[in-house]
């Protein structure tokens, strides 16, 4: 380049010393981003030193990923160059998550057998903003509770269903990935929401019919020992164990009640939903409870 700080360059010229391609100047010249100095006595675009520095900071920017609206904001001072490059991160970010969430779903189809309409399920699914995900939570959390007044009895348990994390994590893993698929397609189970609607209803006007005589911690510890080592619920052992937990005289009439109480609250669809919340929430896992209600209610019942 001449170091005459009077000398003009032509569309070639300036391409030659820039290494942008002709056509390229000429299309930002067309569009504004680099407007011509002057034009020569035939009409040909001529440019100064000053449109070669502004040419450099078009391509800078051009090669960060700016579209031409925006670098024409920058170039015209609506915006400053730390406003657009901050708008710009955030842009990315987003894309990186995109490709993280596609990228944990590749890795979770190539280690399972997925089928085709699985793989489309699932790539749908993750690719939903972090409002899209929580609206789904949200309307099957509000038809569950529906009609239900937020300081009744069991009704605080709406809030904890609607935690969804605002974002799956930026890079989730299969089991993130898995797990979201997999709840977004309980919600639409009817069985699970007639059941959790069951117990919304069931819990707001007062909880079982039957007193519980038992911690559910107590059951969870005991009897799920008692089905780790196979001990039937209608067998002596289990008969024994039953008599340990109800620590008093039931007669069958009042062991039927109490079964269908704990029937009510006793749903292995509902836990998974909980154990869903917390793969996608990155909770301390929990030892299942229902197996061992079940094997109580069942043990009632003989």
């Amino acid at each position: 380049m001449s170091d005459d700080p009077n000398r003009l360059f032509t569309i070639g010229e300036l391409a030659r010393t820039s290494g942008v391609p002709v056509r390229t100047v000429r299309f930002w010249s067309d569009e504004g981003v680099l407007p011509p100095t002057t034009r020569s006595a035939g009409g040909y675009r001529l440019y100064d030193s000053a449109a070669v520095a502004r040419l450099e900071l078009v391509r800078t920017l051009r090669e960060l990923g700016l579209d031409l609206p925006m670098v024409r904001e920058v170039l015209a001072g609506r915006s400053t160059l730390s406003e657009v490059a901050a708008s710009h991160v955030r842009a990315l970010d987003a894309e990186i998550r995109v490709l993280r969430t596609r990228r944990a779903v590749l890795s979770t189809v190539a280690h399972r057998d997925t089928t085709t309409e699985e793989m489309r399920l699932m790539h749908q699914l993750a690719r939903l903003s972090a409002a899209e995900r929580q609206r789904l939570i949200d309307d099957f959390v509000s038809e569950t509770f529906a009609g239900i007044e937020d300081g009744a009895p069991g009704a605080g348990i709406a809030a904890s269903m609607r935690s969804l994390p605002t974002t799956l994590p930026d890079e989730p893993t299969p089991a993130q990935v898995d797990a979201w698929v997999e709840l977004a397609e309980l919600i639409t189970d009817e069985d699970f929401r007639m059941r959790t609607r069951q117990m919304a209803v069931t819990g707001a006007m007062g909880g079982p019919a039957e007193p519980v005589p038992f911690e559910p911690a107590t059951v969870v510890e005991k009897v799920g020992a008692a089905v780790e080592a196979g001990i039937a619920p209608d067998s002596p052992e289990g008969a024994a164990l039953l008599a340990e937990l109800l620590d008093g005289d039931y007669d069958a009439e009042a062991r039927e009640r109490l079964a269908d109480s704990l029937a009510t609250f006793t749903s292995r669809k509902v836990e998974r939903y909980w154990e869903l919340l917390g793969v996608l929430n990155e909770w301390p896992p929990f030892k299942p409870a229902v197996p061992a209600f079940e094997w109580v209610i069942e043990a009632l019942r003989a």
